[in-house]
């Protein structure tokens, strides 16, 4: 049977001791009185519920599944309902909502170590409440003031919950060849007709009322995705005294049979003349839509550092108790039939894999959440944009890089597992099948990077890069004089200086060639994304360092793992940089019809 417990010494370790995040807080009014006891508290009992409440419906959701009946209602997995009733009594969703609507007020960054733990214990329960946030956030940031009156309190509270409406059956990633139609109505509204496929969360009984955010096109809209709309488009029509009236002809017309994360309700969503209103300007939807699609990506990132932390965990706890064979410089446990695996140097280098993805994974996406806190709330405008420009660059690495990451992490899992990985006993087949799924949803990977070079770095001449680079180098310069940090230093500076004559030789090639920056966009996320951990296991490494003397078992395992990213995982680059280098040639020689 897998187990999960909640990583509470990492978390606060990056918290308060590599983020300093206490001292962050002290600048930005909203959060003043956020102390690291009140930190402490929040995630202690987020590990709680996530370990106690979600963790056990793991595998009963993945068993079962959801129901779709004869009336187009869809049950959840047994104790879904009950456990999210849970939630939203101990306040959870509000947590770090606006307290106008009801919300809490606390940081994002202690929202995204509520999310951890809650992708450890279970994603497919978690994707319920994750989206009704990322709806939250959209309407709070476009939404009528109407429509905040009738939506953003029973989103805060979790008495209602919410989807984001994109996929089409003809359209992905294209969203500008989608179908779906909004007539206006004579009292100011739309009729939404249409069909969406894909749609997480679509239909459930888990709340009253869902809010679906729809993208679709009015009757004078110009083609492609200048010409769409988004509309708030509910369930059940809302009275005017905000209590719940009658149904709104959408309709969950089947339940998705897939791969992994069974036990939420991936539904194809029927529109049928359903009412809507319009959220933002006409023909601007996807502005207002990308506020929910980055919130989004940032949760799919937190899903995969999630699922990377319980696979090691459980692998970990496995190659412990495994007995297979003898160490090869001799039997480690004699009194035994065979030694424990984890004293084979290969099972190491898989467990060692998981725990620094994880780790260097949890640094990266506490950091930016921290970023975000800043962003929003920071009193000078210039930290404000500066920092929105890091998280801007860094969203697309967070989402690609945590769940490319945590594939391989699941799979190294199922290795370290041998035979017992592959049944579902043991529940690692079930976080492979599960990580899946991350890598693409929400924009894959691959439109990940593209967003990443072409938008991010390309789009403003790499002014956004230069300035990450800019910390980077700050911190090389101030730590590049220890003697004892030469080792981390040296190849994040030599990493560092690859990144920048890498993004100028694409950006010169891209000018006569745009398909440059297709053939080159994967590899270059990835060693963009090996740069970020590369700076982030120095510093923790520098920590650690500073409390060597200490005798805590943690900062030893610290500078361990900081030895082992640099030494086996960060050489990947060196491959990487060879095939971002060898342009599209390669790739677009071959006709077509010889595929």
């Amino acid at each position: 049977m897998p187990q999960y417990n909640p990583p509470l010494r990492d978390i606060q370790f990056v918290i308060h001791e590599l983020l300093n995040a206490d001292k962050t807080f002290a600048t930005l009014p909203s959060y003043q009185e956020v102390d690291k006891d009140t930190i402490n508290q929040i995630i202690e009992e987020a590990g709680k519920f996530a370990s106690e409440i979600a963790f056990p419906l793991n595998q009963v959701g993945d068993k079962e599944g959801c129901t779709r009946h004869d009336d187009g209602s869809v049950t959840t997995p047994t104790g879904f309902k009950e456990a999210y009733k849970q939630f939203v009594e101990s306040g959870w969703p509000a947590l770090s909502c606006d307290p106008e609507y009801g919300g809490q007020g606390l940081p994002q960054l202690l929202n995204s170590a509520l999310y951890e733990t809650l992708n450890s214990a279970n994603q497919s329960w978690s994707m319920y409440p994750g989206l009704s946030h990322g709806a939250y956030e959209c309407l709070h940031a476009h939404g009528t003031p109407e429509q905040k009156k009738i939506y953003l309190e029973k989103l805060v509270s979790g008495h209602w919950t919410g989807t984001m409406c994109l996929t089409e059956p003809q359209c992905g990633t294209d969203l500008g060849i989608l179908k779906t139609k909004a007539d206006p109505l004579a009292d100011g509204s739309y009729s939404i007709n249409g069909t969406k496929i894909f749609i997480s969360s679509g239909e459930h009984d888990l709340t009253e009322n869902i809010v679906h955010l729809v993208l679709a096109r009015l009757p004078d809209s110009p083609k492609g995705t200048k010409g769409i709309s988004l509309f708030a488009v509910p369930k059940f029509l809302v009275n005017n005294d905000g209590s719940i009236g009658i149904n709104n002809k959408v309709t969950c017309g089947s339940i998705e049979h897939k791969m992994g994360i069974h036990g939420n309700s991936t539904c194809v969503m029927n529109f049928d003349g359903a009412i809507g209103t319009l959220v933002g300007e006409p023909h601007k939807g996807l502005n207002a839509m990308f506020v929910m699609m980055n919130a989004a990506r940032l949760g799919v990132g937190m899903q995969g550092l999630g699922l990377t932390e319980v696979a090691y965990q459980n692998s970990a706890a496995y190659a412990k108790d495994r007995l297979q064979m003898r160490s090869l410089t001799g039997a480690k446990a004699p009194e035994k039939a065979a030694d424990p695996i984890i004293v084979h140097p290969d099972v190491r280098r898989m467990l060692l894999t998981q725990r620094a993805y994880a780790e260097g994974g949890r640094a990266f996406a506490y950091w930016v959440a921290l970023m975000i806190d800043t962003e929003l709330n920071h009193p000078d405008e210039k930290v404000r944009k500066d920092t929105g420009d890091l998280v801007t660059l860094l969203t697309p690495i967070i989402k690609a890089f945590l769940t490319d990451n945590a594939f391989t992490a699941t799979n190294e899992g199922m290795q370290v597992f041998g035979g017992h990985g592959y049944i579902a006993e043991w529940g690692m087949e079930q976080y492979v099948r599960d990580a899946r799924i991350n890598m693409i949803y929400e924009g894959t990977n691959t439109i990940q990077s593209l967003d990443l070079l072409g938008r991010k770095v390309l789009g403003d001449m790499g002014a956004k890069l230069r300035k990450f680079g800019k910390i980077v180098e700050a911190f090389i310069e101030e730590e590049g004089v220890r003697k004892e940090m030469k080792e981390f230093i040296d190849p994040l500076a030599d990493i560092a200086s690859k990144v920048e004559k890498l993004t100028k030789e694409i950006g010169m090639k891209a000018m006569m060639n745009h398909e440059e920056v297709g053939s080159a966009a994967v590899p270059y996320l990835r060693t963009v994304g090996h740069l970020v951990y590369s700076y982030l296991f120095a510093r923790m490494a520098k920590i650690a360092l500073s409390n060597k003397s200490s005798g805590d078992p943690f900062y030893q395992a610290k500078l361990a793992t900081a030895r082992f990213y640099f030494a086996k995982l960060l050489p990947e680059t060196a491959a990487l940089i060879r095939q971002a280098r060898a342009g599209s040639s390669s790739l677009m020689a071959l006709p077509a019809d010889l595929f």
